[in-house]
């Protein structure tokens, strides 16, 4: 008898961003390192989903650099432009995984995707922690029970 397949948690927030004149390089599209902000502005909004934002991070006595960021351009942005940042959580137990995709808000059509990676750090200690502290698990099953 084969065991019951785990539910799949998701969980996914957005934000709308709107590209500013100080966002746009020499050739009038969005500077590409712009898009890290962008993405920053909708992993905020995902960890404030679960009520893990920076204050509440920081509160649980972890820290959470990122390590790791990945970016792909498919489509330019521009100046004027309303963008749709959404963020997903990929992964929690030994780090947070989070992808995002940037798309138009009036076409959809996808502009950029990626993703970050970032390690619990205690924050008294500085040690890394290789598994994701307890208060990561109770606050996404907290979400999860609604």
């Amino acid at each position: 008898m084969s065991e019951p397949a785990k539910t799949q948690h998701v969980l996914v927030a957005s934000a709308i961003v709107e590209v500013a004149f100080h966002d746009v390089d020499a050739m009038n599209v969005c500077w590409h390192g712009n898009y890290l902000k962008y993405f920053e502005m909708g992993r905020a909004a995902l960890l404030r989903a679960f009520d893990y934002d920076y204050r509440e991070m920081r509160a649980s006595g972890y820290v959470w650099p990122i390590v790791e960021a990945h970016l792909k351009y498919v489509r330019p942005a521009v100046y004027g432009q309303k963008l749709e940042v959404r963020a997903e959580l990929l992964e929690y137990e030994n780090r947070l995984k989070i992808g995002y995709e940037i798309v138009d808000c009036a076409s959809g059509a996808r502009l950029t995707k990626g993703y970050t990676i970032q390690v619990a750090v205690d924050a008294a200690t500085e040690e890394l922690q290789f598994v994701s502290p307890p208060v990561v698990f109770e606050k996404l099953e907290r979400v999860w029970a609604r």
